[in-house]
């Protein structure tokens, strides 16, 4: 007899069964995911590589392929439910942690803004001009019943023009170059980058899952009331919360109440208007305080949790969607190729060659264009909302999270290709020194794997 079904046997209290059913299944993700971000970090990867790779492992490819008596045991259909439930959650705090962290001072300047922005333009534009074009030619042959050739290509060409904020962040992070020139501009540019994609699938969702114009519109019309709301009311009602934070260092159980419920009764109402629950948590995090203290206290209280238990179970359910080994002969692999040399040309050399008229060298413009160039675990968000809302086809699916996973491997690689460890070390922090003595002295625990 199968493992669940063997543990739940005894039992004829529906919940208890539903809950042997679906531990086993998370303990064999956790495990899997450790697994394969251990292998990243030996292969000098970020551990979300693996974790992503172990996502599509677990799922028909390679798990149900060579054993689905065990897959089908593991991943039971009344199993699948709670993982999206729990990834969806996972997926909201996340993007919250996401908006929180971004550092909305971190540019030096106007000039360094006015770059950043001119660097963010450039990841969007041709990723996404190109892209659309793409998927234009092959719509025909892609696009599921009832998804228009507009809808289709703006789809897509908004999947490629994503960039991985908080894996880039992490990169620069683990080799102290958050505070040079080059990552400043990065991380700044990535951030305008990736609100900006999220705010285009927001118009784009209502756009799907409206019945009309008038939905359309009155959907966008309530997104721009929350946004205006927790920009404007709920971000100043919070800086008192980020001055006591400051103040006393504590995070404390009445602090994590507060703000857990504003995540996730965010992410309700953006659900509840038809633009999912991701947006409206990012949206959450915007709105936090920007208190250098403050960030840095609710991510060392939320963001290991959520990237070792939630974040995982995420990368499984998009596995138990993908199928690569349908991915055979020309007819589908020669679209695949054009979609991933699309994402891939946009990208990296739109971000090299603006960064380079911004009066960085050559190798600084090619080192951005590669970590820039990296999707992660954003484009699979991004992608796992036009399947649920039936804006993609499982096929188009499993090619966007192949793309996803083929950029993210390319990003240090190209970074290193282009920057050098030697090269690297003359990259002035541009701080002071009291900075980098400040840098060099705090302790640096490893990030969550994102």
């Amino acid at each position: 007899m199968q493992p669940p079904a063997l543990l739940a046997a005894g039992t004829t209290d529906k919940n208890l069964d539903l809950t042997l059913h679906v531990l086993p299944a998370i303990v064999v993700i956790l495990i899997a995911s450790a697994l394969c971000g251990r292998l990243a970090l030996w292969a000098k990867q970020p551990r979300v590589l693996g974790e992503m790779v172990a996502g599509v492992l677990l799922g028909p490819t390679f798990f149900g392929a060579l054993f689905p008596s065990a897959q089908e045991a593991v991943f039971a259909p009344q199993v699948k439910p709670v993982l999206y439930v729990l990834s969806t959650i996972g997926l909201t705090v996340f993007m919250f942690l996401v908006g929180a962290g971004l550092d909305h001072g971190s540019g030096k300047g106007g000039k360094d803004t006015k770059n950043a922005a001119v660097l963010a333009v450039s990841g969007i534009l041709p990723s996404l001009l190109l892209g659309a074009g793409v998927a234009w030619v092959l719509h025909d042959r892609l696009a599921g019943p009832g998804i228009g050739t507009f809808e289709f290509a703006l789809f897509i060409g908004g999947a490629l023009s994503i960039t991985a904020f908080p894996m880039l962040a992490r990169i620069l992070y683990e080799r102290r170059l958050e505070n040079s020139r080059i990552g400043r501009m990065t991380l700044l540019g990535a951030s305008i980058d990736d609100a900006a994609a999220w705010c285009f699938l927001a118009v784009l969702s209502a756009l799907h899952s409206g019945s009309g114009p008038g939905q359309a519109l009155r959907t966008i019309g309530l997104t721009a009331v929350f946004v205006a709301v927790m920009l404007g009311g709920v971000a100043r009602l919070l800086r008192p919360l980020g001055r006591q934070v400051a103040r006393t260092g504590r995070f404390g159980f009445d602090q994590m109440y507060l703000v857990v419920a504003i995540v996730l009764a965010s992410g309700l109402f953006t659900d509840y208007i038809g633009i999912y629950s991701v947006f409206g948590g990012f949206v959450a995090g915007l709105a936090m305080p920007r208190d250098p203290a403050f960030r840095q206290a609710l991510h060392a209280r939320m963001m290991d949790v959520v990237c070792v238990l939630l974040v995982p179970i995420f990368f499984a359910f998009s596995g138990l969607n993908t199928r690569l080994n349908g991915l055979g002969g020309w007819v589908t692999i020669l679209p695949f190729l054009l979609i991933l040399a699309a994402g891939f040309v946009g990208k990296f050399f739109g971000c090299a060659l603006s960064m380079r008229a911004t009066g960085f060298s050559w190798r600084e413009s090619w080192a951005v264009g590669g970590l820039m160039n990296a999707r992660g675990l954003m484009i699979l968000i991004f992608i796992n909302i036009g399947l649920a809302q039936g804006m993609i086809s499982q096929e188009v699916f499993s090619m966007l999270v192949l793309v996803a996973v083929i950029t993210t491997a390319g990003a240090v690689p190209l970074y290193r290709w282009a920057l050098p460890e030697r090269l690297e070390k003359t990259l002035s922090p541009g701080d002071g020194e009291a900075a980098a003595e400040q840098r060099d002295e705090a302790p640096r625990p490893e990030p969550a794997g994102v």
